[in-house]
């Protein structure tokens, strides 16, 4: 696969956004078995997953750091309801214990980050040392 680099693809460099995919990536793996019924159900828990990365991406393309924080707290509930996903197929049965705590450590690593993240956004944006220049 060829890279491909410019300054609006910058965000696939943050560390936050690769273990955002890789959370997608392990609940599609873990996820994709469930049963016919149950399907939608899975689908919403995987895009919760998905829609991290896409938040944190779409964000860091926008260039004003309003939106970036904007687009990185979205990304920040989607996190919060990924978390109650699985935490709710736990408690259902529907994944193991191991499973569970496959996906939640990764979740936790992820969320921590992207906290992180906001927090440095956030002094950036009171400090006024953000520059969106192209």
């Amino acid at each position: 696969m060829t890279e491909r680099k410019n300054i609006n693809r910058g965000f696939k460099q943050l560390r936050v956004w690769l273990d955002a995919v890789d959370l997608y990536i392990l609940a599609c793996n873990e996820l994709m078995n469930f049963p016919w019924e149950l399907k939608k159900t899975a689908s919403n828990c995987i895009d919760s997953a998905h829609s991290i990365s896409r938040n944190i991406a779409e964000g860091y393309c926008r260039k004003s750091i309003k939106e970036y924080l904007h687009f990185c707290n979205i990304a920040l509930g989607s996190s919060g309801e990924f978390c109650s996903c699985i935490t709710s197929f736990l408690k259902a049965g529907q994944i193991s214990e191991k499973s569970f705590e496959e996906m939640d450590e990764l979740h936790y690593k992820t969320e921590n980050e992207l906290i992180q993240l906001i927090k440095s956004l956030q002094v950036k944006l009171k400090n006024g040392t953000w520059d969106d220049q192209l």
